[in-house]
This record gives C-alpha cells, structure tokens and sequence, in this order.
C-alpha cells in the first residue's frame, strides 16, 4: 500500500504502469500510506517477521535492528520505513543514496541525529564507496572518524553518535557489498502482490478518496497493476476521472474495463510499448530469435528503454525469454495477441532458422 503518468512516449518516468513515483504519485501516497502495521496490506511474512523486531526492541528500551528493505521500486518500501517511525515513535530523516556522494555529506547528516531516530537510506546501493565506507563503522559502533586536513596533516577526528536506525532501501540488492549487507540485522525481500491483495488497496485507497467502486471494479483494476500497489493506485485514480467524467462517478467492472482500454492498459497490464515489442516480435520476426537493437529499432525505441522498461514485466510474465541467440516470444505471448505461432522448421520459428528442419524451442 504501498505504491508512479499518462503518456505513451515508452519512457518509465511516463508510463501509466511505470513502477517509479512522479510528482503526483508522491503527494497522493502521503494521504494514502498506512499509519501502522496493521494497516499494510500484503507482505504477510514481511510484517510478522518485522513486528516481532519492533516489538522485542519496544520492550527492551532499546533502538531496532538497522533494517534492509529490497524489492521493486512501487512495493511499499519507503511507506515501511515511515511505519517503523511510528510503531518505534521516533522522528525519521530521509535521504537517498545518489545524494550522499562524499563522506562529509553522511558525516553531516549522521552528526546531527537524535537518540533513537530512523535513518531512511533510499537507493542506498548508489552511495559512494567513501560514505558507503564511513557507515560500516557508524551502523555498528555508533561512530565516525571525521578527517580534518588533507596529506600527511589530516587528522582523524573519533565523532561519538547516539544509537539510530538505519532502513535502507535497495532495488538491487546484489549490488550492495557483503560488509554492508550483513550489518543489517533484518532482511527482509518485498514480493509483487497477488490480485486479491492488489484488490484490498483498491478498495482502501478508494475510501481514502471517496470514490465509489465495487469488489468487481476492483478486482478489474487491480488484474491489471502489474502486482505493484503502486500502479494499483495510480489506475485507480485515472479510472476515477473517467468515472467522473463520462459516467455517474461510481466504479464497476464496465467503467474500469473501459477506462483502462483508453489508457492502453490491458487486461493483463500491458501497455502500448509492452504490446508494440511483442508485436514486433511476432510479426516481423515470427517470434524470433532476435538481437535486443534490432527489436528496439523496429519498436521506434532506444536499446535501453526496451531492455530497462519493457522487458521486464514481459519476462515475468512468461511473455518473453533472453536467450544467448537474441529475445523469444513464449506460446503464452501468442495467445495474449491472438496469432497462431509458426511451424516448426519454417522461417521465422522460435528456435531454428528457416528450412533448418530442427525442433521448435517449445514444441517436438
């Protein structure tokens, strides 16, 4: 409940089913983020195993574990990290790693924290190797060695800190070194949501809005939020101006349905860019194999933008495989669009070149 608009440029900053927050989606979600953990919906093991650490730190009088929150960007993880603000009752300080890019950067913000605070770390893997540095030691002994000087003059200066907490959160994990990563004492990986509980935000973030929506709008919009409340919340929204505009307010199965097919979103959550690779192709390339530019110049798109941004919500829904050879439709890509797949052994076949006589890649 966790939770980015409208065009069809294929940019993610655009898209109506980017995962990333813009302007709008920020302000929205501070009216609709849940207060506690009993409001969250979804990541059920994630909040058990969560309120057990708040818990057990509430009762001993002492500051939580620090916290690393990974997952997809729209899963929740910010809106957690202002929960464990509350639940600890502590103030909390929020800052990304991108803006942290020396040690005296963190050294400022981590001299002028109070006893028991939350630090929030977004996107703490593209901190610089310097801070990244410098926090081992603040995270574990509650210390910084500020330098003074430069050359054979600087002086190390011990800077004592009051114990914090520290929530980081990551979009790759992978990417943060072993040091850091096990001086974490709570892990915790943010899952896509299934559709019924997509459906529950829905529905809460509709009465927080005061619109009106049946379980089967509901149910309609959250299919298609790509398992991201995120998105669930910002459909929401536009399904809402549709309502408002061109029927009576009130939200059903009908008025999300077609609210969605004026914002290209499909009934499995596919946009025009998404569509328009997989068009690609099947089309022109009988489901390929083929090289990820090339498919990105039939698409009109750069390299990135379908590597980054289409590629991988089609590859999690088993529409699309990387293969060493180049990019592969699966069967479930050509029962999405309605197209009979080719032959095995004809030209354009998903695993051998033309009149090459060898076995489909998914098929005898």
């Amino acid at each position: 409940m966790n939770w980015d608009d409208e065009t069809d440029t294929g940019t993610a900053a655009e898209r109506l089913v980017a995962p990333a927050a813009d302007g709008e989606d920020q302000a929205v979600e501070a009216a609709l983020r849940p207060k506690d953990l009993s409001e969250f919906v979804g990541q059920e093991k994630v909040r058990q195993q969560l309120d057990l650490v708040l818990k057990a730190a509430r009762q001993r009088g002492a500051t939580a574990d620090h916290v690393l929150l990974s997952g997809a960007p729209g899963l929740g993880k910010t809106t957690l990290s202002m929960i464990i603000a509350a639940e600890m009752n502590a103030p909390i300080r929020i800052t990304s790693g991108p803006a942290i890019q020396h040690a005296g950067d963190l050294a400022a913000i981590l001299s002028s924290l109070q006893e028991g605070e939350i630090l929030f770390l977004d996107e703490i893997h593209r901190m610089s190797r310097p801070a990244e540095e410098m926090l081992y030691m603040a995270m574990e002994d509650f210390r910084v060695d500020v330098i003074v000087g430069k050359g054979p003059g600087a002086t190390a200066i011990p800077l004592d800190l009051p114990p914090f907490t520290l929530v980081g959160a990551t979009t790759r994990a992978g990417l943060l070194p072993p040091p850091l990563r096990d001086r974490f004492g709570f892990t915790a990986h943010m899952e896509f949501y299934e559709p019924h509980e997509l459906e529950r935000v829905v529905r809460r973030s509709a009465g927080l809005l005061d619109v009106e929506i049946d379980t089967d709008g509901a149910a309609e919009i959250a299919g298609r939020s790509r398992g991201t409340p995120r998105i669930a919340n910002r459909l929401l929204r536009r399904v809402r101006d549709y309502a408002q505009v061109r029927a009576d307010g009130r939200i059903d199965r009908e008025i999300a349905a077609a609210a969605l097919a004026v914002y290209e979103v499909d009934g499995r959550g596919l946009d025009r860019l998404d569509r328009a690779v997989l068009e690609a192709l099947l089309k022109l390339f009988g489901g390929g194999p083929v090289g990820l530019s090339t498919l990105a110049v039939a698409v009109g798109e750069e390299r990135e933008t379908v590597e980054e941004v289409a590629e991988p919500f089609l590859v999690r829904e088993g529409l699309l495989a990387r293969t060493p050879r180049g990019r592969v439709a699966t069967p479930a890509a050509w029962a999405h669009l309605g197209l009979q797949p080719p032959q095995p052994g004809t030209s354009g076949n998903p695993a051998a070149g033309p009149g090459s006589g060898q076995p489909g890649l998914f098929g005898a």
